[in-house]
Protein backbone atom coordinates (compact mmCIF):
# COMPACT_ATOMS: atom_id res chain seq x y z
CA UNK A 1 0.00 0.00 0.00
CA UNK A 2 1.43 3.24 -1.26
CA UNK A 3 2.28 6.11 1.13
CA UNK A 4 -0.81 7.86 -0.54
CA UNK A 5 -3.13 5.48 -0.16
CA UNK A 6 -1.97 5.00 4.05
CA UNK A 7 -2.58 8.64 4.83
CA UNK A 8 -5.84 8.43 3.17
CA UNK A 9 -7.23 5.99 5.67
CA UNK A 10 -5.44 7.53 8.36
CA UNK A 11 -7.38 10.59 7.36
CA UNK A 12 -10.39 8.55 6.76
CA UNK A 13 -10.29 7.38 10.27
CA UNK A 14 -10.15 10.59 11.70
CA UNK A 15 -12.69 11.97 10.48
CA UNK A 16 -15.10 9.08 10.95
CA UNK A 17 -14.01 8.86 14.75
CA UNK A 18 -14.66 12.95 14.68
CA UNK A 19 -17.91 12.76 13.03
CA UNK A 20 -18.69 10.04 16.46
CA UNK A 21 -17.42 12.40 18.88
CA UNK A 22 -19.74 15.00 17.36
CA UNK A 23 -22.90 13.26 16.93
CA UNK A 24 -22.90 11.75 20.58
CA UNK A 25 -21.56 15.30 21.91
CA UNK A 26 -24.55 16.91 20.56
CA UNK A 27 -26.58 13.97 21.36
CA UNK A 28 -28.83 14.97 24.64
CA UNK A 29 -27.92 12.78 27.62
CA UNK A 30 -30.69 12.32 30.05
CA UNK A 31 -29.62 13.82 33.47
CA UNK A 32 -29.02 11.23 36.73
CA UNK A 33 -32.30 10.87 38.31
CA UNK A 34 -31.58 11.83 42.37
CA UNK A 35 -33.31 9.02 43.64
CA UNK A 36 -34.04 9.12 47.43
CA UNK A 37 -30.86 6.59 49.51
CA UNK A 38 -31.62 3.45 50.38
CA UNK A 39 -30.96 -0.36 49.19
CA UNK A 40 -32.47 -2.51 46.86
CA UNK A 41 -31.89 -6.08 48.96
CA UNK A 42 -32.03 -9.20 47.55
CA UNK A 43 -33.33 -10.01 43.75
CA UNK A 44 -36.86 -9.96 43.26
CA UNK A 45 -37.42 -10.13 46.48
CA UNK A 46 -35.55 -7.25 47.31
CA UNK A 47 -36.72 -6.28 51.36
CA UNK A 48 -40.67 -7.73 51.08
CA UNK A 49 -39.75 -10.15 53.52
CA UNK A 50 -38.28 -7.39 56.42
CA UNK A 51 -40.72 -5.36 55.42
CA UNK A 52 -43.90 -7.59 56.49
CA UNK A 53 -42.41 -9.24 59.06
CA UNK A 54 -45.03 -8.32 61.94
CA UNK A 55 -44.94 -5.81 64.78
CA UNK A 56 -46.97 -4.49 67.30
CA UNK A 57 -49.72 -2.01 65.80
CA UNK A 58 -48.83 1.15 67.61
CA UNK A 59 -45.64 1.02 66.49
CA UNK A 60 -44.29 1.06 62.91
CA UNK A 61 -41.62 -2.05 63.30
CA UNK A 62 -38.15 -2.36 63.44
CA UNK A 63 -37.97 -1.87 59.71
CA UNK A 64 -39.15 1.04 59.34
CA UNK A 65 -37.42 2.43 62.25
CA UNK A 66 -34.18 1.64 61.13
CA UNK A 67 -34.91 2.46 57.36
CA UNK A 68 -36.10 6.06 58.66
CA UNK A 69 -33.21 6.61 61.30
CA UNK A 70 -30.87 5.38 58.22
CA UNK A 71 -32.12 7.22 55.00
CA UNK A 72 -34.70 9.79 56.32
CA UNK A 73 -38.32 9.30 55.77
CA UNK A 74 -38.21 8.93 51.91
CA UNK A 75 -36.12 6.07 50.80
CA UNK A 76 -35.83 3.55 48.16
CA UNK A 77 -36.46 0.01 48.02
CA UNK A 78 -37.07 -3.08 46.37
CA UNK A 79 -40.79 -4.59 47.49
CA UNK A 80 -43.17 -6.48 46.02
CA UNK A 81 -40.75 -7.58 43.40
CA UNK A 82 -40.49 -4.27 42.28
CA UNK A 83 -38.69 -0.94 43.01
CA UNK A 84 -40.06 1.15 45.31
CA UNK A 85 -40.13 4.89 47.11
CA UNK A 86 -41.36 4.42 50.41
CA UNK A 87 -42.46 7.66 52.33
CA UNK A 88 -43.18 8.11 56.10
CA UNK A 89 -43.13 12.08 54.98
CA UNK A 90 -46.53 13.48 55.73
CA UNK A 91 -46.20 16.08 52.90
CA UNK A 92 -45.37 13.32 50.40
CA UNK A 93 -48.29 11.23 51.49
CA UNK A 94 -50.60 14.21 51.20
CA UNK A 95 -49.01 15.01 47.50
CA UNK A 96 -49.80 11.41 46.52
CA UNK A 97 -53.18 10.92 47.74
CA UNK A 98 -54.25 14.55 45.84
CA UNK A 99 -52.55 13.70 42.77
CA UNK A 100 -54.61 10.33 42.21
CA UNK A 101 -55.06 9.88 38.62
CA UNK A 102 -52.48 12.71 37.56
CA UNK A 103 -49.21 11.96 39.02
CA UNK A 104 -49.76 8.50 40.43
CA UNK A 105 -52.20 5.46 40.56
CA UNK A 106 -53.55 2.72 42.98
CA UNK A 107 -51.48 -0.36 42.11
CA UNK A 108 -52.06 -3.30 44.35
CA UNK A 109 -50.29 -6.82 44.07
CA UNK A 110 -51.90 -8.80 41.22
CA UNK A 111 -53.35 -11.39 44.00
CA UNK A 112 -55.27 -8.73 45.66
CA UNK A 113 -56.80 -8.54 42.49
CA UNK A 114 -57.13 -12.02 41.58
CA UNK A 115 -58.97 -12.77 44.61
CA UNK A 116 -60.92 -9.53 45.28
CA UNK A 117 -62.11 -9.42 41.34
CA UNK A 118 -60.63 -7.43 38.90
CA UNK A 119 -63.84 -5.09 39.37
CA UNK A 120 -62.84 -4.67 42.87
CA UNK A 121 -63.01 -0.68 44.07
CA UNK A 122 -59.24 -1.49 45.65
CA UNK A 123 -57.86 -2.49 42.49
CA UNK A 124 -60.19 0.09 39.90
CA UNK A 125 -58.33 2.82 38.71
CA UNK A 126 -59.91 5.85 36.52
CA UNK A 127 -63.48 6.37 35.34
CA UNK A 128 -64.31 2.73 36.60
CA UNK A 129 -63.22 3.37 40.68
CA UNK A 130 -65.04 6.85 40.04
CA UNK A 131 -68.14 5.40 38.93
CA UNK A 132 -68.42 2.27 41.20
CA UNK A 133 -67.76 4.66 43.92
CA UNK A 134 -70.00 7.28 43.22
CA UNK A 135 -72.55 4.12 43.57
CA UNK A 136 -70.98 3.33 47.08
CA UNK A 137 -71.58 6.77 47.70
CA UNK A 138 -74.76 7.38 46.88
CA UNK A 139 -75.81 4.62 49.09
CA UNK A 140 -73.93 5.65 52.24
CA UNK A 141 -75.09 8.85 51.84
CA UNK A 142 -75.51 11.21 55.00
CA UNK A 143 -79.51 10.88 54.39
CA UNK A 144 -79.44 7.15 54.86
CA UNK A 145 -76.94 7.33 57.58
CA UNK A 146 -79.43 9.33 59.12
CA UNK A 147 -82.87 7.60 58.22
CA UNK A 148 -81.86 4.13 58.10
CA UNK A 149 -78.14 2.42 58.88
CA UNK A 150 -78.35 4.40 62.48
CA UNK A 151 -80.86 1.99 63.52
CA UNK A 152 -79.53 -1.02 61.74
CA UNK A 153 -76.14 -0.02 63.44
CA UNK A 154 -78.15 0.07 66.75
CA UNK A 155 -79.99 -3.46 66.27
CA UNK A 156 -76.75 -4.75 65.55
CA UNK A 157 -75.03 -3.95 68.39
CA UNK A 158 -77.70 -4.45 70.77
CA UNK A 159 -77.98 -8.03 69.28
CA UNK A 160 -74.10 -8.97 70.08
CA UNK A 161 -73.99 -7.09 73.49
CA UNK A 162 -77.27 -8.66 74.58
CA UNK A 163 -75.70 -12.46 74.43
CA UNK A 164 -72.80 -11.31 76.51
CA UNK A 165 -74.61 -11.46 79.87
CA UNK A 166 -74.54 -15.07 78.77
CA UNK A 167 -70.84 -15.63 79.07
CA UNK A 168 -68.48 -13.81 81.07
CA UNK A 169 -65.13 -14.34 78.77
CA UNK A 170 -64.67 -14.48 74.80
CA UNK A 171 -62.22 -13.28 72.54
CA UNK A 172 -63.61 -9.64 71.88
CA UNK A 173 -62.29 -9.69 68.23
CA UNK A 174 -64.66 -12.43 67.02
CA UNK A 175 -67.77 -10.25 68.64
CA UNK A 176 -66.74 -7.19 66.64
CA UNK A 177 -66.34 -9.44 63.35
CA UNK A 178 -70.37 -10.99 64.34
CA UNK A 179 -71.46 -7.88 64.83
CA UNK A 180 -69.87 -6.23 61.38
CA UNK A 181 -70.55 -9.01 59.14
CA UNK A 182 -73.93 -9.29 60.34
CA UNK A 183 -74.31 -5.53 60.21
CA UNK A 184 -72.84 -5.29 56.22
CA UNK A 185 -74.81 -8.67 55.46
CA UNK A 186 -78.12 -7.25 55.93
CA UNK A 187 -77.20 -3.48 54.92
CA UNK A 188 -75.92 -5.11 51.50
CA UNK A 189 -78.67 -8.52 50.72
CA UNK A 190 -81.05 -8.59 53.32
CA UNK A 191 -79.38 -11.14 55.32
CA UNK A 192 -81.04 -11.97 58.43
CA UNK A 193 -78.53 -12.71 61.32
CA UNK A 194 -78.93 -16.43 62.81
CA UNK A 195 -80.38 -17.98 60.02
CA UNK A 196 -78.61 -20.97 58.15
CA UNK A 197 -77.95 -19.00 54.94
CA UNK A 198 -76.38 -16.00 56.95
CA UNK A 199 -74.21 -18.68 59.19
CA UNK A 200 -73.31 -20.58 55.99
CA UNK A 201 -72.29 -17.23 54.23
CA UNK A 202 -70.00 -15.94 57.33
CA UNK A 203 -68.31 -19.48 57.20
CA UNK A 204 -67.20 -19.47 53.88
CA UNK A 205 -66.51 -15.98 54.36
CA UNK A 206 -63.89 -16.34 57.20
CA UNK A 207 -62.14 -19.24 54.76
CA UNK A 208 -62.24 -16.63 52.22
CA UNK A 209 -60.51 -13.58 54.50
CA UNK A 210 -57.91 -15.66 55.68
CA UNK A 211 -57.20 -16.03 52.09
CA UNK A 212 -56.99 -12.56 51.43
CA UNK A 213 -54.33 -11.95 53.99
CA UNK A 214 -52.05 -14.97 53.48
CA UNK A 215 -49.31 -15.63 50.45
CA UNK A 216 -50.43 -15.74 47.19
CA UNK A 217 -49.65 -19.14 46.93
CA UNK A 218 -52.28 -20.81 44.47
CA UNK A 219 -52.02 -24.55 45.13
CA UNK A 220 -54.36 -27.31 46.77
CA UNK A 221 -54.07 -27.05 50.40
CA UNK A 222 -53.09 -23.26 50.56
CA UNK A 223 -55.06 -20.84 52.46
CA UNK A 224 -54.63 -18.47 48.77
CA UNK A 225 -56.40 -21.53 47.13
CA UNK A 226 -59.13 -22.68 49.85
CA UNK A 227 -59.95 -18.73 49.66
CA UNK A 228 -60.01 -19.02 45.66
CA UNK A 229 -62.57 -21.32 45.95
CA UNK A 230 -64.66 -19.82 48.98
CA UNK A 231 -64.78 -17.02 46.47
CA UNK A 232 -66.46 -18.71 44.01
CA UNK A 233 -68.91 -20.45 46.49
CA UNK A 234 -69.56 -16.04 47.79
CA UNK A 235 -70.13 -15.01 43.94
CA UNK A 236 -72.85 -18.20 43.35
CA UNK A 237 -74.65 -17.18 46.27
CA UNK A 238 -74.78 -13.41 45.30
CA UNK A 239 -75.83 -14.41 42.00
CA UNK A 240 -78.49 -16.47 43.41
CA UNK A 241 -80.01 -13.40 45.34
CA UNK A 242 -79.73 -11.08 42.17
CA UNK A 243 -81.70 -13.79 40.07
CA UNK A 244 -84.18 -13.95 42.53
CA UNK A 245 -84.61 -10.04 43.22
CA UNK A 246 -84.66 -9.83 38.94
CA UNK A 247 -87.64 -12.17 38.86
CA UNK A 248 -89.47 -10.66 41.68
CA UNK A 249 -89.05 -7.10 39.56
CA UNK A 250 -90.16 -8.75 36.54
CA UNK A 251 -93.00 -10.68 37.91
CA UNK A 252 -94.30 -7.07 39.92
CA UNK A 253 -93.64 -8.76 43.41
CA UNK A 254 -90.77 -6.92 44.37
CA UNK A 255 -90.88 -6.04 48.50
CA UNK A 256 -90.32 -2.36 48.60
CA UNK A 257 -89.36 -2.66 52.39
CA UNK A 258 -85.88 -3.77 50.89
CA UNK A 259 -83.47 -0.96 50.94
CA UNK A 260 -80.28 -2.98 50.64
CA UNK A 261 -77.45 -2.06 48.37
CA UNK A 262 -78.39 -4.65 45.70
CA UNK A 263 -81.62 -3.57 45.47
CA UNK A 264 -80.13 -0.45 44.72
CA UNK A 265 -77.63 -1.16 42.13
CA UNK A 266 -80.15 -3.01 40.30
CA UNK A 267 -82.20 -0.20 40.23
CA UNK A 268 -79.64 2.73 39.58
CA UNK A 269 -76.74 1.11 37.68
CA UNK A 270 -75.88 0.04 34.45
CA UNK A 271 -73.22 -2.40 35.96
CA UNK A 272 -72.65 -5.84 34.46
CA UNK A 273 -73.78 -9.17 36.38
CA UNK A 274 -69.44 -9.51 36.82
CA UNK A 275 -68.95 -6.14 38.18
CA UNK A 276 -71.74 -6.13 40.72
CA UNK A 277 -70.65 -9.43 42.15
CA UNK A 278 -67.19 -8.12 42.70
CA UNK A 279 -68.53 -4.73 43.85
CA UNK A 280 -70.31 -6.34 46.52
CA UNK A 281 -67.79 -8.65 47.44
CA UNK A 282 -65.55 -5.89 47.89
CA UNK A 283 -67.68 -3.74 50.20
CA UNK A 284 -68.36 -6.89 52.26
CA UNK A 285 -65.06 -7.12 52.64
CA UNK A 286 -63.89 -3.56 53.39
CA UNK A 287 -67.14 -2.70 55.57
CA UNK A 288 -66.33 -5.78 57.65
CA UNK A 289 -62.77 -5.89 58.28
CA UNK A 290 -61.54 -2.40 59.39
CA UNK A 291 -64.64 -1.79 61.14
CA UNK A 292 -64.33 -4.75 63.46
CA UNK A 293 -60.67 -4.38 63.84
CA UNK A 294 -61.19 -0.50 64.91
CA UNK A 295 -63.83 -1.75 67.33
CA UNK A 296 -61.78 -4.33 69.35
CA UNK A 297 -59.26 -1.87 69.22
CA UNK A 298 -61.69 0.60 71.55
CA UNK A 299 -61.69 -2.48 73.62
CA UNK A 300 -58.40 -3.28 73.42
CA UNK A 301 -56.94 0.27 74.19
CA UNK A 302 -59.45 1.80 76.67
CA UNK A 303 -59.37 -0.29 80.00
CA UNK A 304 -55.20 1.03 79.89
CA UNK A 305 -57.36 4.23 80.21
CA UNK A 306 -59.67 4.67 82.94
CA UNK A 307 -60.35 8.49 83.19
CA UNK A 308 -61.11 8.13 79.34
CA UNK A 309 -63.78 5.67 80.44
CA UNK A 310 -64.99 7.76 83.36
CA UNK A 311 -65.78 10.89 81.01
CA UNK A 312 -67.29 8.38 78.19
CA UNK A 313 -69.83 7.13 81.28
CA UNK A 314 -70.71 10.43 81.86
CA UNK A 315 -71.06 11.26 78.73
CA UNK A 316 -73.58 8.67 77.95
CA UNK A 317 -75.21 8.19 80.75
CA UNK A 318 -76.42 12.13 80.18
CA UNK A 319 -77.88 11.25 76.67
CA UNK A 320 -79.45 7.66 78.06
CA UNK A 321 -80.51 9.94 81.35
CA UNK A 322 -82.44 12.55 78.58
CA UNK A 323 -84.17 10.15 76.05
CA UNK A 324 -85.69 8.61 78.83
CA UNK A 325 -87.50 11.68 80.47
CA UNK A 326 -88.59 12.37 76.89
CA UNK A 327 -89.53 8.32 76.59
CA UNK A 328 -87.67 7.68 73.87
CA UNK A 329 -86.01 4.47 73.15
CA UNK A 330 -83.95 4.51 69.84
CA UNK A 331 -80.64 6.66 69.21
CA UNK A 332 -81.28 9.76 67.16
CA UNK A 333 -78.72 11.76 64.44
CA UNK A 334 -78.25 14.55 67.52
CA UNK A 335 -77.88 11.85 70.30
CA UNK A 336 -75.10 10.80 67.74
CA UNK A 337 -73.92 14.33 67.48
CA UNK A 338 -73.42 14.60 71.78
CA UNK A 339 -70.89 12.24 71.47
CA UNK A 340 -68.07 14.58 71.26
CA UNK A 341 -65.70 12.75 73.50
CA UNK A 342 -67.36 9.41 72.04
CA UNK A 343 -65.68 11.28 68.62
CA UNK A 344 -62.19 11.92 70.09
CA UNK A 345 -61.79 8.37 71.40
CA UNK A 346 -63.36 7.34 67.53
CA UNK A 347 -60.34 9.51 66.15
CA UNK A 348 -57.51 8.26 68.75
CA UNK A 349 -58.39 4.83 68.37
CA UNK A 350 -58.00 5.31 64.47
CA UNK A 351 -54.68 7.18 65.07
CA UNK A 352 -52.91 4.94 67.30
CA UNK A 353 -54.50 1.68 65.56
CA UNK A 354 -53.77 1.87 62.14
CA UNK A 355 -55.98 -0.30 60.61
CA UNK A 356 -54.56 0.65 56.83
CA UNK A 357 -50.84 0.48 57.40
CA UNK A 358 -49.80 1.77 53.98
CA UNK A 359 -51.41 2.28 50.47
CA UNK A 360 -50.25 1.04 47.50
CA UNK A 361 -49.56 3.34 44.54
CA UNK A 362 -47.30 3.64 41.58
CA UNK A 363 -46.05 7.06 39.59
CA UNK A 364 -47.64 7.87 36.18
CA UNK A 365 -44.67 10.49 35.48
CA UNK A 366 -41.59 11.51 36.25
CA UNK A 367 -42.49 13.59 39.71
CA UNK A 368 -39.76 15.16 41.87
CA UNK A 369 -40.18 16.18 45.17
CA UNK A 370 -38.14 17.62 47.41
CA UNK A 371 -34.99 17.21 45.65
CA UNK A 372 -35.80 13.62 44.83
CA UNK A 373 -37.00 11.64 41.49
CA UNK A 374 -39.42 9.41 41.82
CA UNK A 375 -38.96 7.32 38.34
CA UNK A 376 -42.22 6.68 36.16
CA UNK A 377 -43.50 3.30 36.91
CA UNK A 378 -41.90 2.70 40.09
CA UNK A 379 -44.17 1.73 43.17
CA UNK A 380 -44.88 4.07 45.52
CA UNK A 381 -46.18 3.20 49.04
CA UNK A 382 -47.44 6.25 51.41
CA UNK A 383 -46.89 4.83 55.37
CA UNK A 384 -49.69 6.61 56.84
CA UNK A 385 -49.14 4.96 60.05
CA UNK A 386 -45.38 6.58 60.22
CA UNK A 387 -47.10 9.71 59.95
CA UNK A 388 -49.46 8.95 62.51
CA UNK A 389 -47.02 7.84 65.01
CA UNK A 390 -44.22 10.62 64.85
CA UNK A 391 -43.46 12.36 67.42
CA UNK A 392 -43.07 15.64 65.44
CA UNK A 393 -46.52 16.03 64.44
CA UNK A 394 -48.68 14.06 67.18
CA UNK A 395 -46.88 14.71 70.94
CA UNK A 396 -46.51 11.24 72.87
CA UNK A 397 -47.68 9.51 69.76
CA UNK A 398 -47.40 5.92 71.24
CA UNK A 399 -49.74 7.47 74.25
CA UNK A 400 -53.70 6.75 74.04
CA UNK A 401 -54.87 9.97 74.58
CA UNK A 402 -58.12 11.15 73.15
CA UNK A 403 -58.15 14.50 74.72
CA UNK A 404 -55.68 15.83 72.45
CA UNK A 405 -58.51 15.76 69.61
CA UNK A 406 -60.12 18.30 72.12
CA UNK A 407 -57.11 20.97 72.56
CA UNK A 408 -57.19 21.99 68.63
CA UNK A 409 -59.43 19.98 66.96
CA UNK A 410 -56.73 17.62 64.97
CA UNK A 411 -54.65 16.08 67.49
CA UNK A 412 -51.54 17.16 66.38
CA UNK A 413 -48.69 20.04 67.26
CA UNK A 414 -50.08 22.60 65.76
CA UNK A 415 -53.27 23.84 64.57
CA UNK A 416 -52.48 23.68 60.92
CA UNK A 417 -51.45 20.06 60.78
CA UNK A 418 -55.39 18.64 60.38
CA UNK A 419 -54.57 16.54 57.32
CA UNK A 420 -51.61 14.82 59.11
CA UNK A 421 -54.56 12.71 60.04
CA UNK A 422 -55.95 10.08 57.02
CA UNK A 423 -57.06 7.02 58.68
CA UNK A 424 -59.54 6.43 55.55
CA UNK A 425 -57.00 7.87 52.94
CA UNK A 426 -57.59 11.24 51.21
CA UNK A 427 -58.11 12.51 47.80
CA UNK A 428 -60.55 10.67 45.17
CA UNK A 429 -60.06 7.40 46.80
CA UNK A 430 -60.87 8.62 50.13
CA UNK A 431 -63.11 5.25 51.60
CA UNK A 432 -66.50 5.84 50.54
CA UNK A 433 -67.74 4.24 54.05
CA UNK A 434 -65.85 5.86 56.51
CA UNK A 435 -68.65 7.94 58.07
CA UNK A 436 -70.59 4.69 58.05
CA UNK A 437 -67.63 3.48 60.20
CA UNK A 438 -67.14 5.83 62.86
CA UNK A 439 -70.71 5.81 63.37
CA UNK A 440 -70.81 2.04 63.99
CA UNK A 441 -67.60 2.64 66.28
CA UNK A 442 -69.32 5.27 68.27
CA UNK A 443 -72.45 3.50 68.46
CA UNK A 444 -71.10 0.16 69.58
CA UNK A 445 -69.21 2.38 72.55
CA UNK A 446 -72.15 4.07 73.80
CA UNK A 447 -73.75 0.76 74.45
CA UNK A 448 -70.84 -0.82 75.44
CA UNK A 449 -70.35 1.91 77.67
CA UNK A 450 -73.62 1.73 79.16
CA UNK A 451 -74.25 -2.11 79.69
CA UNK A 452 -70.86 -3.42 80.47
CA UNK A 453 -67.43 -3.42 82.70
CA UNK A 454 -64.58 -5.24 81.25
CA UNK A 455 -61.29 -6.13 81.52
CA UNK A 456 -58.24 -7.86 79.23
CA UNK A 457 -57.50 -11.35 80.62
CA UNK A 458 -54.27 -11.20 79.10
CA UNK A 459 -52.23 -7.64 78.89
CA UNK A 460 -49.61 -9.07 76.40
CA UNK A 461 -52.90 -10.16 74.30
CA UNK A 462 -51.94 -7.40 71.85
CA UNK A 463 -52.40 -5.97 68.38
CA UNK A 464 -50.38 -7.00 65.37
CA UNK A 465 -49.33 -5.74 62.15
CA UNK A 466 -49.08 -8.49 59.42
CA UNK A 467 -49.03 -5.80 57.99
CA UNK A 468 -53.12 -6.59 58.29
CA UNK A 469 -53.88 -5.14 61.69
CA UNK A 470 -55.20 -8.46 63.97
CA UNK A 471 -55.34 -9.83 67.62
CA UNK A 472 -53.85 -13.53 67.60
CA UNK A 473 -54.94 -14.36 70.84
CA UNK A 474 -58.22 -13.00 69.42
CA UNK A 475 -58.57 -9.92 72.57
CA UNK A 476 -59.83 -12.21 75.85
CA UNK A 477 -61.75 -9.73 77.51
CA UNK A 478 -63.94 -11.13 81.40
CA UNK A 479 -67.48 -8.74 81.70
CA UNK A 480 -69.46 -7.77 84.18
CA UNK A 481 -73.07 -6.42 83.39
CA UNK A 482 -74.33 -3.30 84.85
CA UNK A 483 -76.56 -0.40 84.46
CA UNK A 484 -75.91 3.49 83.70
Amino acid sequence: MSDSNIAFYCLSSILSLLLIFIIFKRKPTKPKLNLPPGKMGWPFLGETIGYLKPYSATTIGEFMEQHIARYGKIYKSKLFGEPAIVSADAGLNRFILQNEGKLFECSYPRSIGGILGKWSMLVLVGDMHRDMRVISLNFLSHARLRTHLLKEVEKHTLLVLSTWKEKSTFAAQDEAKKFTFNLMAEHIMSLQPGKIETEKLKKEYVTFMKGVVSAPLNFPGTAYWKALKSRCKILKFIEEKMEERIQRMKDGNENLEEHDLLNWVLKHSNLSTEQILDLILSLLFAGHETSSVSIALAIYFLPGCPRAIQQLREEHREIARTKKQAGETELTWEDYKKMEFTHCVVNETLRLGNVVRFLHRKALKDVRYKGYDIPCGWKVLPVIAAVHLDPLLFDQPQHFNPWRWQNNGNGSNTSNNNNNFLPFGGGPRLCAGSELAKLEMAVFIHYLILNYHWELIDNNDQAFAYPFVDFPKGLKIQVQPHQL
